[in-house]
């Protein structure tokens, strides 16, 4: 049998690759990005109370009415987005599930996608595999923000939809309203779709803000917002999301998605709706996760480490330009394996050839991990 690949360039994932790598050697696994701490027992709990009541099959596809209720009303108390749960929410398996769909949704042969580089991983692929061409236009450095000159020069006839991942990841980065103001810009103008990948929306420090696209009236008709469960209650491997849009965009999404998983864990749903009517399971994220980050970087102030802390997520680039003249991946497998401690390395996040000398580790740790590894990190000469 003759086979084409639909991804010919895509192998195994870095993250596959480098948690391979920790268990080999034995390293302090910064690499992937889940925390190494269990989520709220009462969480825990609220799944299995739903469990015991019998609410184990399949869900609605859109999800299950309580749960869409809460959103809505988190939502509007966040952001003042009024939202209907019933066409403009739909419950997904993950936030990686929501984009895929999203994407596939509404991109055709020889659509073009903008992407913000270093990008998360799967935009690229989810693009190529529905017929689109990624552009990738580079975050400009120290702060790793967008070059919005640079956007409108890409911008053509082919332009089907910007990417805005904020906070981002691998960066840490945060949009704020001047890019705001150039985005509606851009869509009043050319009518382009926005997709928001919001998964870190709780997790932003020193007091700033997180603006949520959908939230700016301006940009609502045109965005598609995605969220994620995992990451605000730190059960990454439940694989529950969101998604909303307006009910136009959000009738084409349901299309895809009913076709794809249709429906998404029953009882956890159930769980999440229960848990989130305490805004304080959410709301106390920032500060959670910021002790966090300044515990670790208060440790490898003394490293040859430079970095600038992160304004969000749970991600701290490093930039090792003064200790090695390695590409990325060569300088990961050697932290691996000389020194302990796995790492991602960001060419995977781009769409072309980086020569940037940085590197992502993930902070969402206990405390004596984030020491034993600072302590490693400080070594490296």
């Amino acid at each position: 049998m003759r086979l084409n690949s639909k991804l010919p360039n895509t192998g195994e994932s870095i993250f596959a690759i480098m948690t391979a790598k920790a268990k080999k050697y034995n390293a302090i696994n910064l690499s992937q990005g889940f925390p190494d701490f269990n989520c709220s027992s009462e969480l825990i709990d609220l799944v299995h109370k739903y469990s015991k009541m019998g609410l184990n099959q399949y869900a609605p596809f859109k999800g299950v009415p309580e749960l869409r209720n809460e959103i809505a009303l988190k939502t509007e108390t966040l952001y003042g987005r009024n939202i209907d749960p019933e066409t403009e929410i739909n419950v997904t398996a993950g936030a990686t599930q929501a984009l895929f769909t999203a994407i596939t949704a509404f991109i055709e042969n020889g659509d073009e996608v903008i992407i913000f580089e270093p990008a998360y991983d799967s935009y690229s692929p989810s693009i190529i595999l529905n017929g689109g061409i990624p552009i990738g236009i580079p975050l400009t450095e120290p702060d790793f923000k967008i070059d919005w000159d640079a956007v409108k020069k890409k911008i053509n006839k082919h332009t089907k939809m910007i990417i805005i991942n904020s906070p981002h990841n691998p960066t840490g980065s945060l949009i704020d309203e001047e890019d705001i103001k150039e985005l509606v810009s851009i869509t009043e103008k050319h009518n382009i779709l926005i997709l928001s990948d919001e998964v870190y929306e709780h997790i932003v420090f020193d007091n700033k803000m997180h603006f949520s696209l959908g939230g700016i009236e301006e940009l609502r008709p045109n965005v598609i917002t995605v969220s994620s469960f995992g990451k605000t209650f730190h059960t990454t491997g439940w694989k529950i999301g969101y998604c909303i849009a307006n009910p136009m965009l959000m009738e084409e999404f349901r299309k895809v998605h009913q076709f794809n998983v249709f429906t998404v864990n029953t009882p956890i749903q159930y769980a999440y709706a229960e848990y989130l009517k305490d805004s304080s399971h959410y709301l106390g994220l920032s500060s959670f996760y910021q002790a966090k980050r300044d515990y670790f970087i208060e440790r490898i102030k003394v490293s040859k480490f430079k970095f600038k802390p992160a304004a969000g997520t749970y991600f701290q680039l490093l930039d090792y330009s003064e200790i090695s003249n390695k590409n990325d991946m060569d300088f990961s497998l050697e932290l691996a394996e000389n020194y302990g401690i796995a790492v991602i390395p960001l060419t995977p996040f781009y769409t072309g050839i980086n020569v940037r000398k940085y590197i992502r580790i993930c902070f969402a740790k206990t405390e004596k991990v984030l020491e034993e590894a600072a302590n490693k990190l400080c070594a490296v000469n």
